[in-house]
């Protein structure tokens, strides 16, 4: 099962309560106060992991809480600290406040923490209270409550290129031939499901990953079909590659098949629509005579777009698009600009303050 949204609650660690001792031992009438301080609370921590590529370990455990301190005990002796709660989450999750809704942190990268939940600190014992003036004080602070934290976990997968088109146009079984993934494939449409990822080798060191998107038709912004709920798995992508079918059995136009799906992808996020995007003519072995892929051949002259031919029941074309989308990624980096370096080093624990942000983090 494919989960790529969830709503959970954390609860860090309750800080242990200072305790209220005095020493007392033979031969020593004014031993003083003894008491110990509270352990502090364990923190619910979330940390992005390529172990995991789905949210479904949270769907069937919504609630997760972390250890409480122990109390503090006499002859000085601090209670046990309670161990953090470490929550893995898969590489493209972005968390947010469900009742403020606040982004606490996007996990952009693999092995990065970020502290959701503080636990409480614990309270100090009536050791700490002796002063010259009060020597037997008998007063100790309760610990302090953990964070409470309703979150929505949302993932977005991270890709290269992300294949768009109206159902059953071959985007699964292109996935299937040029990557190790193996997508459903069916003689029917909406064979695909859920958002499916294959790494693509090109060459001996180079390689990119493609998702392949379930099928949009018109009318998806307004729920028609799967409705638009998997498109934000392409808003990472440096690239779109379109399918369009140029089988003489195709009942549709292939510009009218471009503009609606450009339609449906600018009324979900406008940014997707201004993409860098190539088009694909599927399905090339049952072209006939031909007359959509020369429509399309225009179309992608008009649009000033590169228009790669391809079957994958033959295998016809598959290197050539391979080589083709490696080398327009390869101008995508180069064009995007370069990180700022900074001076001082990454931390590898990200708090979050009361404000629900992290550090570098904007909405």
């Amino acid at each position: 099962m494919f989960v790529d949204e969830t709503r959970i609650s954390v609860k860090a660690g309750d800080g242990g309560n200072g305790c209220v001792a005095f020493r007392r031992e033979k031969f020593i009438p004014r031993g003083g106060p003894s008491g110990g301080d509270g352990g502090d609370g364990g923190d619910v921590i979330l940390e992005s992991s390529q172990q995991h590529n789905t949210l479904i370990h949270f769907r069937f455990n919504p609630e997760h809480r972390a250890p409480r301190g122990r109390h503090g005990e006499g002859s000085n002796r601090k209670g046990r600290s309670g161990d953090d709660l470490v929550l893995k989450v898969p590489v493209g999750c972005v968390v947010t406040e469900e009742d403020s809704g606040v982004k606490l942190c996007d996990f952009d990268h693999p092995n990065r923490r970020f502290v959701v939940a503080a636990g409480g600190r614990g309270g100090r014992g009536n050791a700490r209270f002796a002063t010259s003036t009060h020597q037997a004080p008998r007063e100790a602070e309760p610990g302090k409550p953990g964070e409470f934290r309703r979150l929505r976990l949302v993932l977005k997968l991270l890709a290269d290129v992300g294949l768009v088109g109206f159902p059953n146009v071959g985007k699964s079984s292109l996935l299937s031939r040029i990557s190790a993934a193996r997508p459903k494939i069916a003689n029917y449409p909406f064979t695909t499901l859920e958002p499916c990822l294959g790494v693509v080798r090109v060459g001996e060191e180079e390689s990119f990953v493609v998702a392949d998107i379930p099928g949009l038709i018109e009318g998806a912004h307004s729920g028609h079909g799967l409705g638009m709920r998997f498109l934000r798995h392409i808003e990472r992508t440096r690239l779109l590659a379109h399918l369009i079918e140029v089988s003489e059995h195709a009942d549709s136009e292939p510009e009218q098949d471009f503009e609606t799906i450009l339609e449906e992808l600018s009324r979900f996020q406008p940014e997707l629509a201004r993409k860098p995007m190539l088009l694909i003519a599927s399905k090339l072995d049952l072209a006939g005579q031909g007359r959509r892929l020369r429509a399309l051949e225009q179309l992608a002259a008009r649009r000033n777009l590169r228009l790669f031919r391809v079957s994958a029941a033959t295998g016809e074309g598959l290197d050539e698009l391979k080589w083709g989308i490696a080398e327009l990624l390869r101008e995508r980096r180069r064009a995007e600009p370069e990180p700022v370096a900074s001076t001082l080093p990454e931390p590898s624990v990200v708090w979050g303050d009361a404000a629900g942000v992290a550090e570098g983090e904007h909405e």
